[in-house]
């Protein structure tokens, strides 16, 4: 098994075995009752199955963790709620030890993170060569089925407040980078501990760019505070954001271009253990529709009704379900 090697293997199991008991064996919320079907429960029947359903913990997870739930109820499973797992690594340790049987992935982070190849594939929106390639690799490897991939690409970028003055021609990287380079007190820049280490976050970036941020330039930060931080303008002008992020609009944020296609492609799909999908080959049949579904905008917009209008993820998702027609009123 090659996911989490060693010492980081136990760390994790550690982890996931004080969260089961610390929780019971669940997370769980107000979303346990029964589920009316949908289109997505046409022709299709998961009743009597038992499945536990996990995410991330940030924002996108969380609700595509509840729109997993919720589908999968609509068809007649009994589902048990770990949503909220606190990284990639335990995420990804919890569907390889059994605590959790699917959760949703992005095909840049298993690329790179999980299967730790170092250089992404050059990829374009809607041509899944990345998916394609993690799906393979990942089912021969780990014994990992990946089911549809979105259209959606929850992409890592730098950005910045559209009105910020950072001088002429801060458009792409390639810009920021010289000006890091050049004037340094410009260009100050919040990332997010797990973004400062990874290798498709800052140091790969740097790299590839050839800058590196000061360290008195850099300001450490919660990942979900790095939108506020930028848009305020007092500890960085630039920061890590994601593609899909609800908050953009609000703060009139920009994403930088990534002219040197540094960035892969992060269509996020649902992903399942083999042997789990074998048993019901079914679950492609529902996560199919609302991938198709996921579109950059329509995830942007249901970020923005959690981060920005304060929603409970799970009535998000139960209400983007509705309106499609996925599940029943």
């Amino acid at each position: 098994m090659r996911s989490i090697p060693g010492r980081n293997w136990l760390r994790t199991a550690l982890v996931i075995a004080l969260l089961t008991a610390l929780t019971g064996g669940c997370f769980n919320s107000s979303s346990t009752g029964s589920v009316k079907g949908g289109s997505l429960a046409q022709g299709v029947s998961l009743k009597g199955a038992t499945f536990t359903v996990g995410s991330k913990e940030f924002t996108e997870q969380l609700i595509l963790c509840h729109i997993t739930i919720l589908a999968l109820r609509s068809a007649g499973a009994n589902v048990r709620e770990k949503c909220r797992l606190p990284s990639t690594e335990i995420t990804r340790a919890a569907l390889m030890s059994g605590s959790i049987d699917m959760y949703s992935e992005y095909t840049g982070t298993a690329w790179i993170k999980i299967l730790h190849h170092r250089e992404p594939i050059k990829d374009a929106p809607r041509q899944y060569k990345q998916y394609n390639a993690v799906a393979q690799e990942d089912l021969a490897k780990n014994h990992v089925k990946w089911l549809a991939p979105s259209w959606a690409n929850d992409s890592y970028a730098i950005g910045m407040k559209r009105s910020t003055d950072n001088g002429p021609g801060i458009e792409t990287i390639s810009d920021y980078a010289r000006l890091v380079r050049t004037e340094p007190s410009a260009a100050s820049t919040c990332v997010a501990s797990e973004f400062a280490r990874r290798s498709d976050g800052l140091p790969g970036l740097e790299k590839v760019y050839g800058f590196t941020v000061p360290q008195g330039r850099l300001a450490p930060s919660a990942e979900d505070d790095i939108y506020d931080a930028i848009n305020k303008g007092d500890r960085c002008k630039f920061g890590e954001i994601t593609t899909t992020d609800g908050r953009l609009a609000k703060f009139n944020l920009t994403a930088l271009e990534d002219d040197k296609g540094f960035f892969p492609i992060y269509n996020p799909a649902l992903i399942v253990r083999e042997n789990v999908y074998n048993d019901h080959p079914d679950l492609a049949k529902i996560a199919a529709p609302i991938a198709e579904a996921l579109t950059d905008g329509e995830l942007q917009r249901l970020n923005g009704e959690v981060d920005v209008d304060g929603k409970d993820p799970r009535q998000v998702a139960q209400d983007w379900l509705k309106a499609k027609g996925f599940i029943g009123t």
